[in-house]
């Protein structure tokens, strides 16, 4: 069994190829993905490249027969990338494993568009970074549920130090 943050890298690789499917990120994703999944040997290479193609012919006609349609689509090839992804991983020599992970890692980065951005109601959502900073007594918060109370602090006991 996998480790979550495995899991949770898996998961990100199958959403990747449906959210890139259609897309100017598709080839670049596509090539790198079978190069990952075809591990040096280039008849899986070709495989894989055959399946992400199927994949994308799939998602575009569920597109054009509606939303409906669609979600169902990109729901289950999601999962079935997903767990075309974890089993390469748990297949895999511990050391391999690793060195697999990062190299994952770092084609999605490279090539998986950026998700969608959701966040509740009160929420933030943001795509890089963020600095917030109280300064000379002020709060400052990304998200305040709640009260905020502010009061000076009792001076400390001498006797305290």
């Amino acid at each position: 069994m996998l480790e979550q943050a495995l899991v949770a890298l898996a998961g990100m690789g199958g959403a990747a190829v449906v959210q890139a499917a259609g897309t100017d990120a598709w080839a670049g994703l596509r090539q790198a993905l079978a190069q990952w999944f075809g591990r040096g040997d280039e008849r899986r290479r070709q495989a894989e490249l055959e399946r992400l193609d199927r994949t994308a012919a799939e998602l575009a006609v569920a597109r054009e027969d509606g939303e409906a349609t669609a979600e169902r689509a990109h729901v289950g090839h999601d999962a079935v990338w997903r767990s075309r992804i974890e089993e390469l991983l748990e297949g895999l020599r511990e050391d391999e494993r690793d060195g697999a992970a990062e190299a994952l890692r770092g084609l999605l980065r490279r090539h998986a568009p950026p998700g969608p951005v959701t966040t509740g109601a009160g929420g933030i959502a943001v795509q890089g970074d963020v600095r917030i900073h109280a300064d000379r007594g002020s709060v400052a918060a990304g998200v305040v549920n709640g009260d905020v109370n502010l009061s000076v602090p009792p001076a400390p006991d001498p006797t305290q130090g």
